[in-house]
């Protein structure tokens, strides 16, 4: 039985290494801080759940309803408030629901009329195919104009990325923004005619995943599929060096003043790109990781805030608000987080989550938590007519939060699947790879789990062919 080590227990390590373990395949956990799921984070604390990185897992694929209820959570599992389907971006100042029908986009006050003939217009534009990659904001000008993108798809991206639409690549961080034209020559009607396709495969677009979480948080998760893993998952564990053996791949491991080596057979890495760029590897083939320190990951912080319901004026009776750089306000947009999921918040408040930073404003997420608390209380005054101090509040700050799929990002992808061919039995999955999402890292740890089972068969046939036959 071949043996896999697994390099970070974020969600794409934990994913690959439950159904690794599943098919038969030894595997080991290395974790090198003190915790499990990476950016997921619940806290249960004075009657309120905080949720410090994602608060909702979007059910994109099959294979993410498929791992809950192979890690046994299907009764854990929490669909949303229906009522908490409006979504806010920011116009003039206040919340102003997303439109959620063709009648009710040519109703709204977030556009002007201008912008409604842009979006009518969109259908009749040329398809560019020239194959030159663009910028989100290169694009969406061209097919939408300069509206659509400072009112609505600058609030997108910073919910998504907290990015920045100039740097942002249509082919790598909105992939299916570009193949919509390049298949159907224009974004509305690849809306109508791809979700007949999509239907076909089971997939749903993003913005129709059903969304969920657990009786608990999110957190319920990664701590239960390392559960599962029992003692294969190894915490406080660090790799400072993976070297290619002619039996396959040792690691050096350190483990607080104590240095060890360990040998086996594949490894995954499913940390961060920027940890990976510090890795030292040495394989027979020389691969050059170091490029991978130019991933951008900005900083964000995570604000979580208790409030009593009559100490805001808004229902925040929805999943949140997106906040468009051009209205002027320091935080990225709020979540509403006791109006998604029950037993958020005690009876009568209601919690709220921000996140401050980004590319939008990078130097205000390193701020003193008491300081973010302010910030976000002087925008919540005027977005959500909040007054009184907070009664519960707790902050996280995330140095290199999520990795920029930036113009050029190709390249780094290019990197990987190099560095794959040339030294087998290593592998790379996760955010930096494969889609910044929870569901995205979920589908990279069930794909990646395949493609190292099936390394791992080739690899125990090849040394069956190769054993002396007995006399």
């Amino acid at each position: 039985m071949k043996s896999v080590a697994i390099i970070g227990a974020g969600i794409t390590g934990l994913t690959a290494a439950f159904y690794l373990k599943r098919k038969g395949v030894s595997v080991t956990v290395y974790e090198a801080g003190g915790r499990v799921g990476g950016v997921i984070q619940s806290l249960r604390q004075d009657g309120f759940l905080a949720e410090f990185g994602p608060n909702t897992l979007l059910e994109t694929s099959p294979k993410i309803g498929q791992l809950v209820r192979d890690a046994g959570l299907r009764d854990r599992r929490l669909d949303p408030d229906p009522k908490a389907e409006a979504r806010y971006v920011v116009r003039y100042k206040r919340p102003i629901a997303m439109p959620g029908s063709p009648y009710g986009f040519f109703t709204t006050a977030l556009f002007s009329a201008k912008a409604k003939l842009a979006v009518l217009r969109e259908p009749f534009l040329p398809a560019r195919r020239d194959g030159n990659e663009e910028s989100i904001a290169e694009f969406v000008i061209r097919r939408l104009g300069q509206e659509f993108l400072d009112h609505a798809i600058d609030a997108l991206v910073a919910g998504i990325y907290a990015g920045d639409p100039y740097k942002l690549s249509v082919p790598h961080a909105f992939p299916k923004l570009g193949q919509l034209e390049a298949k159907y020559g224009s974004l509305i009607k690849g809306q109508i005619l791809g979700g007949r396709e999509r239907k076909k495969r089971g997939e749903v677009a993003k913005d129709r995943a059903p969304k969920f979480s657990f009786d608990e948080g999110l957190q319920v998760l990664p701590d239960t599929l390392r559960k599962q893993l029992g003692n294969d998952v190894h915490l406080n564990t660090s790799v400072s060096r993976l070297a290619q053996t002619p039996e396959g791949w040792m690691l050096e491991l350190r483990e607080g003043n104590r240095e060890t080596r360990v040998e086996h057979d594949a490894v995954l890495y499913a940390g961060t790109a920027f940890r990976l760029a510090e890795l030292q590897v040495e394989t027979r083939q020389p691969v050059d990781l170091r490029p991978l320190s130019e991933i951008r990951y900005p900083p964000v912080a995570s604000v979580v805030l208790g409030f009593r319901r009559e100490d805001v004026a808004h229902p925040c009776a929805g999943f949140g608000m997106l906040i468009p750089k051009v209205e002027g306000f320091k935080i990225l947009g709020t979540i509403f987080s006791s109006s998604l999921f029950p037993n958020r918040a005690p009876a009568g408040h209601l919690t709220l989550t921000s996140y401050v930073g980004g590319e939008r404003f990078p130097e205000l997420a390193s701020l003193p938590p008491e300081q973010l608390v302010s910030l976000v209380c002087d925008d919540l005054r005027v977005l959500l007519g909040v007054k009184g101090k907070p009664v519960f509040q707790n902050t996280v700050f995330y140095p290199r939060a999520i990795p920029q799929y930036n113009v050029g990002f190709g390249r780094y992808r290019e990197m990987m699947t190099q560095v794959e061919a040339r030294a087998p039995g290593l592998f790379l999955a996760g955010h930096y790879r494969d889609g910044v999402s929870l569901s995205d890292s979920i589908v990279s740890g069930c794909n990646v789990a395949d493609r190292i089972e099936k390394y791992c068969k080739v690899a125990n046939v090849s040394e069956l062919a190769e054993a002396p036959k007995a006399a």
